[in-house]
């Protein structure tokens, strides 16, 4: 009997741990997950994540479905990377309400990145306007389900819509933590719901 190569053995163990049921741990919120791939978050006070368990991310690509509403104030949905801890960690979400505004300002202000906890979204606002925020293109329905892709380096984070080749964000890490952790997240006030999530090319909820 032939032997498995070193580095095929290594996929296939990932490919499989993947293929099991998927774990989380869950930070200020009730996570549903069907079975099927689809997840949700509930709305509730403060932000909110789900970390997977035993997906450990630095470098690569991060892509899936999501979909918010369109109500203000009330939908900021997206996904956290490069976690220490509950409070420590990076992401890019996104703010449906603001993905058609007729106001210019709000339009500019559809995804975001933060680095937390020193670089929310208010000290990026007021030190550094329209750098870590930008509109979407092409502009989904606020409402419905569209498809993001993260792509991240050690250099450069870059945020694309539906299958559009150009970034809607395109920003410098302001921090370099060193952390794994990934996860489902949400903002104040808001629920969420994801699929088809696939990392780095490998999907990853089963």
């Amino acid at each position: 009997m032939k032997r498995m190569p070193f580095l095929l053995c290594l996929i296939v163990v990932g490919l499989t741990a993947f293929g099991q049921k998927t774990g989380y741990t869950v930070v200020n919120r009730r996570i549903t997950d069907d079975g099927k791939g689809n997840i949700y978050l509930n709305a509730a006070e403060r932000a909110g994540m789900a970390w997977i368990k035993g997906l450990a991310f630095t470098e690569g690509t991060i892509e899936f479905d999501i979909k918010g509403k369109n109500v203000q104030q009330q939908s900021f949905v997206g996904f956290a990377f490069h976690g220490v801890n509950d409070s420590t960690y990076e992401a890019v979400y996104f703010r449906p309400f603001n993905f058609r505004s007729p106001d210019a300002v709000r339009k500019g202000h559809a995804v975001q990145y933060i680095a937390n906890p020193n670089f929310d979204w208010p000290v990026l606002r007021e030190k550094y306007p329209n750098k870590y925020e930008q509109p979407v293109d092409p502009v989904p329905d606020p409402n419905d389900w569209f498809h993001a892709k993260i792509a991240v380096t050690a250099e450069k984070i870059e945020v694309f819509v539906n299958g559009n080749s150009k970034p809607s964000l395109v920003v410098k890490p302001l921090v370099r933590s060193g952390g794994k952790l990934t996860g489902f997240w949400v903002g104040n006030g808001s629920d969420g719901d994801w699929r088809n999530l696939r990392v780095n090319g490998v999907a990853v909820i089963k």
